[in-house]
């Protein structure tokens, strides 16, 4: 008896089959009291399409599939054959070519440099995390919760010493528990893996897709990533994969040319090719490849509990000329650059996704001025839940990187995002996309020598833990990597020998512990009563002055950051009422490889005029002097 009925072809051929990775591909069945697979794979360009195996010698004519009309599916049941057995789809095309295709919808690659699909269940992944998703599921405001994001490339996070290549990676289960102790130890509330659905070449760190429904073998099988997200979820630590619908490989196994057509990328070359990448780029426009996208993200949120998806390279997708000259493009029917079938897709995503998952977020990676990126789809926006905050990135990087002397002339750097910092819902971001081709690593891009470049640091880190908007990270820089990233070794980690980054990684702790205990970090990122500058001119001496309030009027937090190695001891800053002043993070400490210099530790505000305000205090400012308050 077929497995896909009539009414999955019309809901995969009007592109609303949300289930179809249930349908599609290999899944164990018992049919007529005999144990084997159902395979279905859609090539409706083929002429014939057999399935090769590990279980029948890779014999191409024992097992042809049966077509399926009208949508152009075969598919086929074969007795015996099991869970973690090797198959490929051989695919005769029109013009008499043999394809030799890895599954589009398999749940699980054979290790690469193999490029054959295995046979997996993931109907039967274990579950413990009922509390975490019961407690998702009932989020009432995600803007009004914490997100302060480690991102990771598990690969080349940690490895096994004396290792290496393959053997040194840690596998899923191994990683769920040294991983998720480091970041409850460190006090961040979220992970973002890198690289997780599966691709062939580890160069591309993932973002060259070839697997769209697997997760990569390099750490082990299915289940154990199922292993790795529940075990994350108990000790309270969101899960965030990136997500890449932008564009995919030509490499022959995958989807290029996948029926001997152009069957998942668009025909006409200046649609269908990113020049600047090498690769192919869907064709939004077909039913059956957006429902193939969409039922991608579903799985990775309902399948396997993932919190949230950051949807890489959102530019590339929305506008038809993005990264090509004149000649190199076609435009829309209205004569304009913008991709109409990826803005509809976005919709249709966006709002699916969170509208049958509450609490998860949508993260768009877009690096330019498009509008309403996480404006509401009814308002014509794009519906993600929160953009990364690119234009922050550069200027404060801009910033950071400059002699303290040469940062009074550039004040508005750090200033000028909050013209448009309510303009969208933010993220604040330094990914792995600063550390790598020779722009240096966080550290290393710092002015001075020595202990000022770990000073200028953790001025800027605290600078970005104060600013509006949710937070991430990338691995290594909370300790003050040296060399620039490389997937192909682990983190520096014994530089935690060394006083100044083992006091920096302390330093990143005590800041992501504030950020947890005090809401009016992260409660109202997203609205202007949220934030409010005390002195936001005070160029000449490199100092910023700013209150973060939260939405009890409790509680709230002043924030001092001296910018320049030029100690301030007779500093005043005003404040917005006559109240006490308690120090909550003093950058001073020895901990933190300050000048221990001792301070008071309650501040009374006195009637003294400062910084346009009825109130002040004095506080003695060291150099690069790091001052919180609660209020």
């Amino acid at each position: 008896m077929a497995n896909i009925t009539e009414y999955d072809m019309y809901l995969f051929g009007t592109g609303v089959h949300y289930d179809i990775y249930k349908k599609l591909g290999a899944h164990p069945v018992t049919e007529s009291g005999e144990d084997g697979v159902r395979f279905a794979v859609w090539a409706p360009n083929a002429r014939c399409v057999w399935v090769i195996g590990s279980f029948n010698d890779w014999n191409e004519t024992e097992y042809e599939m049966e077509r399926l009309e009208p949508n152009g599916i075969y598919e086929l049941f074969i007795p015996g054959v099991k869970v973690g057995d090797y198959y490929k789809y051989l695919i005769l095309a029109q013009d008499g070519r043999k394809l030799y295709k890895a599954d589009p919808y398999a749940n699980w690659a054979e290790l690469r440099p193999g490029t054959a699909s295995r046979v997996a269940d993931i109907s039967r992944l274990k579950w413990s995390d009922d509390a975490w998703m019961k407690a998702r599921a009932e989020t009432e405001n995600i803007y009004e919760k914490p997100m302060n994001i480690y991102e990771v490339h598990p690969g080349s996070w940690m490895r096994h010493p004396g290792h290496t290549e393959d053997e040194g990676f840690y596998s899923y289960r191994e990683l769920a528990v040294t991983l998720a102790d480091y970041v409850k130890e460190m006090g961040y509330t979220h992970v973002e893996l890198m690289g997780i659905s599966e691709y062939p070449f580890d160069g591309s760190w993932g973002y060259q897709v070839t697997g769209y429904y697997a997760p990569t073998s390099r750490y082990g099988p299915p289940e154990d990533f199922a292993y790795l997200v529940n075990y994350l979820h108990k000790k309270k630590i969101g899960v965030i994969l990136d997500w890449v619908p932008a564009h995919f490989p030509r490499d022959a196994h995958g989807l290029s040319e996948f029926d001997g057509t152009c069957l998942y990328e668009y025909a006409d070359t200046r649609k269908g090719e990113q020049p600047d990448w090498g690769t192919k780029v869907f064709d939004y426009s077909k039913t059956e490849v957006k429902n193939f996208l969409l039922g991608s993200a579903l799985m990775w949120v309902e399948q396997y509990h993932v919190d949230g998806l950051r949807v890489d390279a959102v530019a590339s997708m929305l506008y038809l000329d993005y990264g090509k000259r004149d000649g190199q493009w076609v435009a829309n029917e209205y004569g304009g650059n913008q991709n109409l079938d990826a803005i509809e897709l976005f919709r249709h995503l966006n709002t699916l996704i969170c509208g049958r998952n509450n609490g998860v977020a949508m993260i768009a990676e877009e690096s330019t001025a498009w509008p309403m990126v996480t404006g509401n789809a009814k308002d014509g926006g794009l519906h993600f839940t929160y953009k990364w905050n690119m234009g922050w990135m550069h200027d404060f990087l801009d910033y950071m990187k400059l002699d303290p002397f040469f940062r009074k002339d550039n004040h508005n750097k750090m200033t000028f995002a909050m013209t448009y910092a309510y303009s969208e819902k933010y993220i604040l971001v330094l990914s792995h996309d600063e550390v790598v081709h020779l722009k240096c690593s966080m550290l290393t891009k710092m002015p001075g020598l020595g202990i000022d470049k770990y000073r200028n640091l953790m001025c800027g880190y605290t600078f970005m833990a104060g600013h509006p908007g949710k937070k991430l990270l990338f691995m290594g820089g909370e300790f003050g990597q040296l060399s620039e990233w490389s997937e192909e070794r682990e983190l520096d980690w014994y530089l935690l020998a060394e006083p100044h980054h083992a006091q920096l990684q302390e330093f990143v702790k005590a800041l992501n512990a504030l950020y947890q205990r005090y809401p009016a970090m992260y409660q109202l990122d997203d609205r202007p009563e949220g934030f409010e500058w005390i002195n936001a001119d005070d160029g000449y001496r490199n100092i910023f002055s700013f209150v973060r309030h939260g939405k009890t009027g409790r509680n709230n937090l002043l924030f001092v950051i001296n910018f320049s190695p030029m100690e301030r001891s007779d500093y005043r800053v005003g404040v917005p009422k006559k109240k006490k002043y308690t120090l909550v993070l003093d950058g001073s400490e020895t901990r933190f490889g300050g000048t221990g210099r001792e301070h008071e530790t309650v501040y009374e505000a006195e009637k003294s005029p400062c910084d346009n305000r009825d109130f002040s205090f004095a506080y003695p400012l060291d150099p690069y002097g790091i001052a919180v308050f609660k209020f």
